[in-house]
């Protein structure tokens, strides 16, 4: 009885692990295209991750899985990768490609590193969550900004 007790805890936290839930002002679709369209203080949340926007555009398979997020307008976004790592930040557009588990980030970036002090500041940023891996471009007449906070540890 314990261990059919523990496969069912084990699969509804899969289950809900996979919950995916959109909240906006507005909503459209067209099923046979694949697109679904949310407009207005768009939240989508997942696990640990956020996505806020003004407009948020989902693309879907033909099975209605979501193959491509893009969002626009005051877009802002939490994220955890698989080691843990977890950041925010904001740009003005965002996409998000599930199968890739990447978020890439334009216009006006910020991103913040949480757990460590580290923020990158550009036009585009490029995260993917399974390897940890960043990638960033500066703006058109800036570049790229990163800042560290480095302890200044005394010697004893």
């Amino acid at each position: 009885m314990k261990y059919i007790l523990l496969i069912v805890m084990f699969c509804s936290k899969i289950l809900v692990a996979q919950e995916l839930k959109v909240v906006a002002d507005t909503f459209s679709a067209d099923e046979v295209v694949g697109i679904s369209i949310f407009t207005g203080n768009v939240k989508i949340k997942r696990d640990h991750d956020e996505l806020n926007a003004t407009k948020v555009t989902i693309y879907t398979d033909k099975k209605n899985k979501p193959t491509k997020f893009v969002a626009v307008g005051d877009v802002s976004f939490k994220i955890q990768t698989v080691a843990l790592t977890e950041y925010e930040g904001v740009a003005q557009k965002a996409i998000y490609l599930p199968l890739k588990k990447e978020y890439k980030f334009y216009k006006d970036v910020h991103l913040k590193q949480i757990n460590e002090k580290k923020e990158i500041f550009g036009d585009e940023v490029i995260l993917n969550t399974i390897d940890g891996k960043a990638s960033a471009k500066g703006f058109k007449k800036a570049p790229v900004i990163m800042i560290y906070d480095i302890k200044d540890e005394k010697k004893r």
